[in-house]
């Protein structure tokens, strides 16, 4: 059971900290009024992603559409999932902020980006049954130490009372790193890496599943399949950022069947 302190106590702890521990920006590291916060510098320099934007990859569009509109790449090819929405688009101080988390051991970061990914996925995160991130495989979890989808999935969870499956989605297969590796070369290198393990989770519900970036889609298309097969009725996923195209004119969705994408 967890302590609740009164809201005096609560702000004048935090006082205190914040006058021992300067609350920092959370990319250069500038004093800022609060922590989880990124200075006035570095929040101009972040482009996040708002509507218009695609109903499905949630892509930026240049100009003002509607609810019903989808992008160019949507339109001939459907993801898998149902929905994705990012935070962010992955440029200079965003992706400063992804490596320094993954690969700096900068967990401290994961309640904060948290925060951000619930605002721009707030319908996502309640229309979703459980929480589903996307896991690492076993030996690089070993070297790693954390999954950082993990860390992010968990503190959307408690935040927005939603139900955690970590254990859900197992990765079973060791692939190489899809950093430098083309688009097609993406979706092959994650093609049969994962295994639901815990069908039961997953069964019957819709399911939001989490990572920190979303670039070809390679990785969440594996994912959302083997859910999907385990019977899981919807997959939205939500990010932190998402490397996307230059902003697109919206197309509107017509009745004609889309052939989703089998990757």
């Amino acid at each position: 059971m967890r302590l609740r302190l009164p809201g005096w106590l609560r702000a004048a702890g935090n006082t205190l900290l914040n006058t021992v521990f300067p609350p920092l920006c959370l990319a250069c590291g500038e004093p800022t009024p609060e922590t989880g916060q990124l200075c006035p510098t570095c929040f101009a320099t972040v482009e996040f992603i708002t509507p218009p934007q695609c109903q499905v990859c949630g892509a930026p569009f240049a100009d003002e559409a509607g609810a019903t509109l989808l992008c160019g790449a949507c339109l001939l090819r459907r993801p898998l999932y149902a929905r994705s929405r990012s935070c962010a688009r992955y440029g200079d101080t965003v992706r400063g902020l992804v490596l320094a988390f993954k690969h700096g051991d900068r967990t401290e970061l994961a309640p904060a980006l948290a925060a951000m990914m619930m605002r721009a996925g707030a319908p996502l995160i309640a229309e979703a049954d459980v929480i589903v991130p996307v896991p690492l495989h076993r030996w690089r979890l070993f070297r790693r130490r954390f999954n950082q989808a993990a860390l992010l999935a968990r503190a959307i969870a408690r935040s927005g009372h939603k139900p955690l499956a970590t254990q859900a989605l197992a990765r079973i297969r060791a692939t190489s790193s899809q950093g430098r590796q083309r688009r097609r070369a993406r979706f092959a290198n994650v093609r049969g890496s994962f295994a639901v393990r815990r069908p039961q989770q997953v069964a019957g519900r819709a399911v939001l599943l989490i990572d920190d970036v979303l670039t070809t889609g390679a990785t969440v298309a594996a994912c959302t399949r083997v859910l999907r097969a385990a019977g899981a009725i919807r997959v939205d996923v939500l990010t932190f950022a998402q490397v996307v195209r230059p902003l697109v004119a919206p197309v509107r969705a017509s009745a004609e069947p889309v052939k989703v994408d089998a990757h």
